[in-house]
């Protein structure tokens, strides 16, 4: 026969299995291009999505930040690219072990790209650049999150709002 405190211990077992479970199931690119991601925030984007912005842009964005990172004499330390039936999605993955490993390093990320978008002629013609940051922009481009994970066991996930 099966203990009081036993059962109470399965059955807690089984509810954590649970709620994971569900949790991956919301996100099908978790446990195949990064873990369950340790903290998931939302972002509330003081941009808009330009009306004309679709798929193929975004997929010509995320091309052209490759093709950039691939023009360096080095390898690339992170990968970058979109996924998500509209690429509505784009993940960022450290090639280089020991990178992107906490939520410290993905805000530094974030902050560097930040200046990079902010040199862009489209975002000083409209006199946001000092006001914009990198997931505004991605927000203009329709972006509706961003993973950023060390490839191996940490991840972090904006939601873009």
């Amino acid at each position: 026969m099966i203990s009081f405190r036993f059962s109470r211990f399965l059955l807690a077992t089984l509810a954590v299995l649970i709620m994971a479970a569900s949790a991956s199931a919301t996100d099908r690119h978790v446990g195949y291009y990064y873990p369950e991601p340790a903290q998931i925030e939302t972002y509330n984007a003081r941009s808009q999505v330009f009306p004309e912005t679709n798929r193929s842009e975004r997929i010509g964005f995320v091309t052209g930040i490759v093709q950039s990172l691939q023009a360096k004499p080095h390898v690339p330390i992170y990968s970058v690219f979109v996924k998500g039936d509209y690429a509505q999605k784009l993940i960022i993955a450290s090639n280089v072990a020991g990178r992107l490993d906490t939520v410290y390093r993905v805000r530094a990320l974030l902050a560097q790209m930040t200046s990079v978008t902010r040199t862009l002629p489209i975002l000083q013609h409209m006199g946001v650049d000092d006001i914009f940051t990198f997931l505004d922009f991605l927000k203009m481009l329709g972006f509706e999150q961003i993973t950023i994970t060390d490839g191996d066991i940490f991840a972090h996930q904006i939601l873009i709002k």
